[in-house]
C-alpha cells in the first residue's frame, strides 16, 4: 500500500465506523472508486483496533463502572444501573453475533454489490430520519427495558446487510423506543466494542488460515490515524446530533445512496 491509501482508508474507517452513514459502504466502494488494490485482512484488523481503542477511551470511565459493577453482582452484592447497562450490552450483542457467524460467507460473496449498498443506504436513512422526527424521547441508557434491549438487539442484526450503518440501525430502533438522541448515540457507541472485537476475531481467523505478508509501519500508522479521527469523530458528533438532530447523516445518506444508484446502475 501506498501512504495515500493507508491515510484515506484509516480516516474513512474512523470517521464512518460511529457515524450512522455505513462505515462498510464507505470501505467497500474506496477500492472501487480507486485503483487501490484490497489492503487485506491484516490492515482491516488494525482499523478496527484503532476505532475500538477510541471508543474504550472515550468511555473509559463508564466503562470502569460496567466492569467493577458486574464482578460485584456476580459476587452477589446486587444488581445496579451500571451492571444492569453491562448485561444490557451483551444481551443486544447475541443476534448480529449468531446471524454474523452463521450468515458470514453469504453477505460476504453475494451482498456486497452497489445495488444493495445504495438501496440500503437510503432505505435506513429516511427510517433514520423518520425515528428522530417521530420520537423526542428522553430514556437514557440506564433506563432501558428488556423490550427495549431486545428490539435495539434485533435491529442491529440488520447491519450485516452493507449500507445499512451499524451505528445508523441502532440509533434508529433507540430513538423508536423513546430514547433521547444522546441516550441512542451513547448506547450505539457501547454496543459498537463487542461486535468490532468480534468483526476483528473473525478477520484474525482468516490471517491464521491464510498468511501474508504485513506491513508493520503502515499498520502502526492506520491504527493510530483511525483511533484519532473515531475519537474526534465521537465527540463531535454527540455536539452536532444535540443541536441538530440526525437530519443531516440523512440527507447525506439519501445523496450518497441515490448517486451510487444513478452511476453504477443508470
Amino acid at each position: 500500500m501506498d501512504w495515500l491509501q493507508v491515510v484515506m482508508l484509516a480516516v474513512v474507517q474512523g470517521l464512518t465506523e460511529f457515524l450512522p452513514i455505513s462505515s462498510s459502504a464507505h470501505l467497500i466502494l474506496v477500492p472501487v472508486l480507486t485503483a487501490w488494490e484490497d489492503q487485506g485482512l491484516a490492515f482491516d484488523v488494525a482499523l478496527h483496533l484503532g476505532s475500538l481503542s477510541a471508543v474504550v477511551i472515550y468511555f473509559r470511565q463508564e466503562i470502569w463502572q460496567m466492569v467493577t459493577s458486574s464482578l460485584a453482582a456476580i459476587g452477589g452484592k446486587g444488581v445496579d444501573q451500571d451492571a444492569r447497562l453491562a448485561f444490557w450490552v451483551v444481551l443486544a450483542t447475541l443476534p448480529v453475533s449468531i446471524i454474523g457467524l452463521l450468515l458470514h460467507d453469504v453477505i460476504s460473496h453475494y451482498m456486497r454489490s452497489t445495488l444493495i449498498i445504495g438501496i440500503s443506504l437510503m432505505g435506513f436513512g429516511l427510517l433514520l430520519g423518520y425515528a428522530d422526527w417521530r420520537k423526542r424521547g428522553t430514556l437514557s441508557e440506564y433506563q432501558l427495558s428488556l423490550k427495549d434491549v431486545l428490539i435495539i438487539g434485533g435491529a442491529q442484526a440488520l447491519a450485516l446487510i452493507p449500507g445499512t450503518s451499524r451505528s445508523g440501525i441502532t440509533m434508529t430502533a433507540a430513538l423508536l423506543v423513546g430514547m433521547s438522541r444522546e441516550g441512542a448515540a451513547r448506547f450505539s457507541f457501547l454496543l459498537s466494542i463487542p461486535v468490532i472485537v468480534l468483526a476483528g476475531g473473525l478477520e484474525v481467523v482468516g490471517i491464521i488460515r491464510a498468511p501474508q505478508e504485513v506491513e508493520w509501519i503502515a499498520m502502526l500508522v492506520g491504527t493510530l490515524l483511525s483511533g484519532v479521527s473515531a475519537y474526534v469523530c465521537i465527540h463531535y458528533f454527540l455536539v452536532i446530533i444535540k443541536k441538530l438532530g440526525m437530519q443531516p447523516f440523512v440527507i447525506y445518506r439519501v445523496l450518497f445512496g441515490a448517486w451510487l444508484l444513478w452511476f453504477f446502475h443508470f
